[in-house]
């Protein structure tokens, strides 16, 4: 790929599987999001729209598979951007790199926010006496992305082992949530519960309110270029890593199911669920009690805190990439690595302080880290939209050793269509009626990124940055290797 090698192969198979696996994570995504599933569609969204997004994140997933195949490097996107743009490599390259790193920047601050605010949750159940607060949830953050930018640079070798445990984690996690709603509660729903319908969005149309259900997914299924981006430190990346994205997605697809099945035949008082504050809690507490709902609640607070972990090493190795390329302010100080850990120490502590800057209007107003977060999915999207677009308009793509063979027109056809219609949908009203606290500013954040980006790019990047580099032939660069 025209980089020498200064990033160890410790990743195996699993290891590259299981970054991917941990950010997606289904316990994080589906409780996190299951009270807007819950108003916007009901059950029969949830269920049969977890299974329709699925399929179609997993054309997503065939098509960035194939592409990782055939450029393996940290810089994933915006590196394979750059080599599948006819003309204009640099700009496509640009912007790709900054979806790409503003979109996992949003997604370990959203990630860990949350986490934040189920660990209050856990200590407001635990002493009735504790008041939660916004700026105890930041703080809380803070704390958190502290543990997990140690973590990070520590060794690669360390956050592979944290990351085997959490594949561990949500399996057995999932298991043991859903054998207690199965066999604990009294009273489940019947079988035909699965279609029931409900649009509490405040908007007329159920067709509308139905499609916006179907964003539960998509904010799922998010993070799994994390196996693309650990590329340079997995063995045999050109099968592994596209074999590490596929697997995540199909894995979580199954898992995820299951979970969202035993979920909705828990419930109980189904309006009094939707409007409780955190609605998958609460039917954990109606259907089990607060004892058992207080244990189930660690489970997901380990899995959310996993994610932030694995999103923050993903994050780190595209800031590793990009600033090897020279994309970035400071890019010489971000792409050094570590004599004694071989890892981008100073990457990662950028990777902390980045979402931390996100989480701070927090601590004076959610709308305001609402707004600023929900690019998250959209830029991450949209970058993952960008060379797989390129590669469907390129008749002499050169695929790896893992590919579509003569259907990776057809798939990368499949995906762009999805990920337009899923970033249109993710950029309209979500609720009714439209306040500042309700709107969707997701249109706002991303058109700030989109207008930074391109005051940079023709001031003064479009210069100096012409897409990836190179740093001499094989041979050269062979010499160059972990120096």
């Amino acid at each position: 790929m025209g980089y020498p090698r200064k990033l160890t192969r410790r990743f195996r198979a699993f290891d590259n599987f299981a970054i991917s696996f941990t950010i997606i994570n289904i316990i994080s995504g589906i409780f996190s999001s299951f009270g807007f599933g819950m108003n916007a569609g009901g059950p029969s969204i949830l269920v049969f729209g977890w299974i329709g997004v699925s399929v179609m994140v997993l054309f997503v997933g065939a098509s960035m598979g194939e592409i990782a195949s055939a450029y393996p490097t940290s810089g994933a996107l915006y590196f394979s951007a750059g080599k599948l743009a006819k003309r204009h490599r640099g700009a496509w390259s640009w912007y790709t790199g900054w979806l790409n790193f503003v979109g996992q920047v949003g997604g370990t601050a959203a990630t860990n926010f949350a986490a934040a605010t189920f660990i209050q949750a856990f200590i407001s159940m635990q002493w009735p006496s504790y008041q939660a607060t916004a700026q105890h949830t930041v703080a809380i953050t803070a704390v958190i992305l502290l543990i997990q930018a140690l973590a990070n640079t520590y060794t690669v070798q360390l956050v592979a082992v944290l990351n085997r445990i959490s594949v561990w984690w949500l399996l057995i996690g999932m298991v043991i949530i859903v054998l207690t709603l199965v066999l604990i509660p009294t009273h489940h729903q019947p079988a035909s519960f699965v279609t029931h319908f409900a649009n509490n969005t405040g908007f007329t149309s159920g067709l509308y309110g139905g499609m916006l259900g179907l964003l539960v997914t998509s904010w799922t299924f998010t993070g799994f270029d994390g196996s693309f981006h650990m590329s340079e430190e997995t063995v045999q990346a050109t099968v592994n890593a596209p074999r590490g994205i596929m697997r995540a997605i199909a894995y979580s697809a199954i898992a995820g199911l299951i979970l969202m099945l035993a979920l909705i035949y828990a419930i109980r008082d189904y309006a009094h669920e939707a409007s409780a504050t955190a609605p998958p809690v609460q039917i954990l507490i109606d259907a089990l009690g607060a004892g058992t709902a207080k244990l189930l609640l660690l489970i997901v607070i380990g899995a959310m805190l996993f994610c932030g972990l694995a999103n923050m090493t993903s994050n780190t190795r595209q800031i590793f990439a990009f600033s090897r390329d020279g994309a970035m302010p400071g890019s010489r100080w971000w792409h050094s690595v570590s004599s004694r850990t071989r890892t981008p120490v100073k990457a990662v502590w950028l990777a902390a302080a980045c979402p931390l800057v996100l989480v701070i209007p927090g601590w004076w107003s959610h709308t305001a880290f609402t707004a600023i977060v929900s690019v998250n999915v959209v830029g991450l999207f949209l970058a993952y939209g960008v060379p797989i677009f390129l590669r469907l308009r390129l008749n002499d793509f050169q695929p790896g050793p893992w590919n579509l063979g003569r259907y990776g027109k057809l798939v990368a056809g499949v995906a762009v269509a999805w990920i337009v219609i899923s970033n249109v949908l993710f950029m309209l009203p979500q609720a009714s009626p439209i306040t500042p606290a309700s709107f969707n500013y997701a249109p706002i954040a991303l058109a700030v990124v989109l207008l930074i980006a391109t005051v940079w790019w023709f001031a003064t990047a479009r210069r100096r940055f012409q897409g990836p580099v190179s740093y001499g032939s094989p041979d050269e660069v062979a010499a160059m290797d972990l120096i």
